[in-house]
């Protein structure tokens, strides 16, 4: 069953699920299977691979879970082959839950109580068309009911009250019924509208929710940004939501008649349709409003995590400066500004804090400062936090380049977003015990841009401020899919096995944090590793994880050039019958590109190895341990463009984006407030995703199109470029 909806829902192949289930059972990780299984998953890449794996973990949760409802309502003796048609029918946990939801072992509700009082037999009553009793109105029945059939001590001896509870067990009919729920729920979501409005005492306290206060839209189509920050609203108790039809729209009462075959004549039959319109109105319709909120902010969070995904990906995968002294500076003005060298490793080596700005204004002597670092230690990079008093920091970085000496300089500025929580956290005091707190945030800006990667997977994703409504959405599930993510982009780029940090290790293939401590450990008592074989000497490393993660870690200048490539050691003896054949030496033949494409695939292929392995051999050998990130390029913000009073309508500036949601891009231009790109504003066409032209990281040119100084907004356009 499994098997037919992943094939199904993902549009591949039966024989494909069968092959990557059995791969994800045996253990291998989603980036082994994507880069050395090509042949059994005849292809799936690694975006397919982990949509897979999630739809497979939700859809064994969901079949466990269905077991479980089954055999629980079975145990209470009313499973009817309806409702195991229902529950068996069902595709989300959503609805699943909503079937169970009369069955589960609750507190006492006015329905119970009525039906043990015996008020059952009340309601069977009042449901005949044609009634076999005198009592010519529901009151006189229900007295002449309680009489005959009621205990004096039930609680219900009043006309009144029987009736109340015979209403109770209808309304409770209404929704447990499963197919009017499913049908109901399946109208609402498909027509109506979510009424959103203030509660006015709270206006003022909720102003950020403003665009909200008077709004409506249908359920369906609310996107999952607007979505979040309804519900948000609502959470914070500023908003009220309430789901309606159209008020001529009378399908629901109409389908609860047709389902439980309600009366429309007969002595007691207004009093039944009353209680109709009630059962709707009171019990029914708040049940599937919340159910569909509850779906809408499923959605909503699903779609959050997915752009968060995607942001993030991005992110580490930046453009890397590459290998080179840098020094960094943490921006701010009373504290004054964090100074802290690293080499060309990212090893720390020197600091020092400056007073530039207001009050002390020692700029002259921060220069000097500036100087003698750069020059002492061979500085070619400049860092500089994009916080408080960067752009003021900036300037100084500016006029230490015009210096004679100091000209080859090269100035970034970097998002410090999570510097500060890395600094204060364990392993930042692991790392460095003996520095100061801020001195260790100027570190991870310098590292974060030797080499993005490397340095941002020690902070916790969600420190890092590139996701929309985070906060908001299920923890767990953004936890797990935040780690996908990075493990991913490690297991791209490769990790070079001497100079790997655990925390880094860990995110290989087949690495856990324990393995990758004892590989840390395994460095520091023998030294650099020589060769991948020799991971099998590292503590509790066995095969299984040496084959999961050989294949993405490099040792660089290695006796066997294979093992600073991506060529897996299963393959070596693969490429050695290559150079056997062609007579050359494989030292030779890597990097030859003109020999390398002449080579038939076919002509190597056999029963382990297929032609689209061998394909991904041929281009490693072309070009060996190449890092797919882009080629590193700087921003250079306007001058004299400091804050957002030095902004005009229609000025044209350079900016970074730093974050793409699904309405628009956030752009910094150097001013301590971002920008928006509207998604209308990113492009001279129709876009559905803003994803398609821009991400995390990329240059623009923008145009100030609006300021809103007290909001503290800025609206930007890049469709004149």
């Amino acid at each position: 069953m499994i098997v037919e909806k992943l094939a199904r829902e993902l549009q591949i192949k039966p024989a494909q699920v069968n092959a990557v289930i059995q791969l994800l059972d045996e253990g291998a990780s989603v980036p082994f299977i994507a880069r050395y299984r090509k042949e059994q998953t005849q292809g799936l890449d690694d975006t397919q691979l982990r949509q897979f794996e999630q739809q497979l973990v939700y859809l064994r949760q969901l079949e466990q879970r269905r077991q479980t409802i089954i055999d629980a309502v079975e145990q209470q003796g009313k499973l009817s082959t309806s409702l195991r048609q229902q529950l068996l029918a069902v595709t989300t946990k959503n609805e699943l839950e909503e079937l169970y939801l009369p069955y589960k072992n609750q507190r006492r509700t006015r329905a119970q109580l009525a039906r043990e009082a015996g008020l059952e037999g009340l309601l069977d009553v009042l449901l005949r068309v044609s009634a076999q009793n005198t009592a010519q109105t529901p009151q006189h029945l229900a007295q002449q009911y309680i009489s005959q059939h009621l205990d004096p001590k039930s609680g219900f001896s009043d006309p009144e009250k029987a009736l109340e509870g015979a209403a109770a067990i209808l309304h409770s009919r209404l929704s447990e019924h499963p197919t009017l729920t499913a049908a109901l729920r399946n109208l609402l979501w498909r027509d109506a509208v979510l009424e959103v409005r203030v509660i006015k005492s709270k206006a003022d306290n909720g102003a950020k929710f403003r665009d909200y206060f008077d709004y409506h839209e249908q359920i369906r189509r609310i996107p999952s940004h607007r979505a979040l920050a309804i519900l948000r609203g609502s959470n914070e108790g500023i908003l009220r939501l309430k789901l309606v039809l159209a008020a001529t729209d009378d399908r629901p009462e109409r389908q609860i008649q047709q389902a439980l075959e309600l009366p429309t004549r007969g002595p007691y039959a207004a009093w039944v349709q009353i209680q109709k319109t009630l059962g709707w109105q009171k019990k029914l319709q708040p049940q599937l409003q919340k159910s569909l909120i509850n779906q809408l902010r499923e959605q909503a969070e699903t779609e959050a995590i997915r752009v968060f995904g995607i942001n993030l990906k991005q992110l580490l995968l930046a453009a890397p400066a590459g290998q080179k002294a840098t020094l960094a500076l943490d921006p701010g003005f009373r504290n004054g500004v964090k100074v802290a060298v690293v080499d060309a490793t990212g090893k720390y080596v020197d600091q020092a804090i400056i007073y530039p700005h207001p009050p002390q204004q020692r700029w002259n002597e921060a220069l000097s400062t500036l100087k003698q670092l750069c020059l002492k230690h061979s500085v070619a990079l400049i860092s500089i936090g994009n916080g408080t008093a960067s752009r003021e920091t900036e300037q100084l970085a500016t006029e230490l380049r015009t210096d004679p000496d100091l000209t080859s300089l090269v100035q970034v500025m970097v998002s410090e977003a999570g510097a500060s929580i890395y600094s204060a956290s364990e392993l930042a005091a692991q790392e460095f015990p003996n520095l100061d707190v801020s001195i260790r945030g100027a570190v991870s800006i310098a590292r974060r841009l030797q080499d993005p990667l490397s340095e941002l997977v020690k902070i916790d994703p969600k420190a890092i401020g590139v996701g929309q409504y985070q906060h908001d959405v299920n923890q767990l599930h953004l936890a797990e899919h935040l780690k996908t993510i990075v493990e991913d982009c490690v297991n791209a780029v490769g990790v070079d096995l001497n100079t790997a940090s655990a925390i880094l290790l860990q995110y290989v293939s087949g690495i856990t944090p324990v393995l990758a401590a004892n590989i840390v450990t395994y460095r520091d008592q023998q030294g650099p590793f020589s060769s991948r074989s020799a991971l099998k000497k590292v503590a509790r490393l066995g095969p299984k994880a040496f084959e999961q993660a050989a294949g993405f870690l490099r040792i660089a200048k290695a006796p066997n050039p294979l093992d600073s490539s991506a060529v897996h050691p299963e393959a070596y003896p693969l490429v050695e019958a290559i150079s056997a054949r062609q007579k050359r030496s494989i030292v030779s033949l890597i990097g030859d590109t003109l020999a390398l494409r002449n080579l038939n695939p076919g002509d190597y292929a056999d029963a382990q190895f297929g032609i689209p392995t061998i394909k991904d051999i041929l281009n490693e050998l072309e070009k060996p341990g190449r890092d797919p990130r882009p080629e590193f390029i700087s921003v250079c913000f306007a001058e004299g463009v400091n804050k957002l009073s030095d902004l005009q309508t229609d000025m044209k500036l350079q900016g970074v984006v730093t974050n793409v949601t699904n309405f628009g891009a956030f752009v910094d231009i150097g001013v301590h407030q971002d920008g928006l790109v509207h998604i209308s504003q990113l492009a001279n066409r129709f876009i559905q995703d803003p994803h398609e032209v821009v991400k995390p990281g990329d240059l623009v040119r923008v145009r100030v199109l609006e300021i809103d100084p007290g909001r503290k907004r800025i609206a930007l356009t890049i469709k004149d470029y």
